[in-house]
């Protein structure tokens, strides 16, 4: 399991297809929030810890993760 920090905003979250669905928009209290739809300034502030989670973000379960890199969180395929 990752411990998830604020170095991980601005991440691209990808289905287990290789997809992008989002990114990465806040991390409080090692809870992931994802910015399904974000614009290009809205990444370019998360990646410099600028952006804030906002009600239109997703909470993202950590069951639902399959990996974690330096670019990108890949959740795990549905079953």
């Amino acid at each position: 399991m990752h411990t998830f920090t604020e170095t991980d905003e601005g991440k691209r979250v990808v289905n287990a297809s290789g997809d992008k669905i989002g990114v990465v928009s806040g991390v409080r209290n090692d809870t992931v929030y994802v910015d399904a739809d974000p614009s290009i300034s809205d990444r370019i502030r998360a990646r410099l810890g600028w952006e804030s989670v906002d009600e239109d973000d997703y909470v993202l379960e950590q069951s639902k993760i399959d990996t974690v890199t330096d670019d990108e969180i890949r959740l795990k395929r549905d079953t």
